[in-house]
């Protein structure tokens, strides 16, 4: 099944000059880009998009990380994008994720993990809707 979700290449790999070697990544793992752009998200932004986790204890620090740098966010279309998207990533934390993987190669800790995917339709929807108009994506 075709569908799509929200890939954010986050600060710390931004920051680390990693932003193409994650998007090929993705692109070798049958991952097609179809919208991308880089943001710099402000605090309240942050807490916005983040706004399912506001009751957790880690929400503050991550909203501040979040907001301390420019994002990559794009959205990636492909066969069953969603899980793929989070195979290519890797476990959150990345001292357990797999060999190769995008957070074992780039991720720092738990909290700088290099990347976010979405976790299920509903919130892929949210969240490309988040940073995207209809306007701004395009399927190859």
């Amino acid at each position: 099944m075709i569908e799509r979700t929200l890939s954010i290449i986050k600060p710390d790999a931004v920051a680390k000059n990693a932003v193409g070697e994650i998007l090929a990544a993705f692109e070798a793992g049958g991952l097609v880009v179809v919208a991308a752009k880089m943001i710099h998200m402000t605090r309240e932004q942050a807490e916005g998009f983040y706004e399912v986790h506001k009751e957790r204890p880690f929400f503050g620090s991550l909203c501040d990380f979040m907001s301390e740098g420019p994002v990559l966010v794009s959205v990636l279309e492909g066969d069953n994008a969603i899980a793929r998207h989070r195979e290519l990533l890797g476990a959150t934390n990345p001292e357990e994720a797999a060999e190769g993987t995008v957070r074992q190669r780039f991720g720092t800790n738990i909290e700088r993990n290099a990347t976010h995917g979405s976790d299920a339709p509903e919130t892929a929807r949210f969240e490309i809707g988040y940073f995207f108009n209809s306007l701004e994506l395009h399927s190859r």
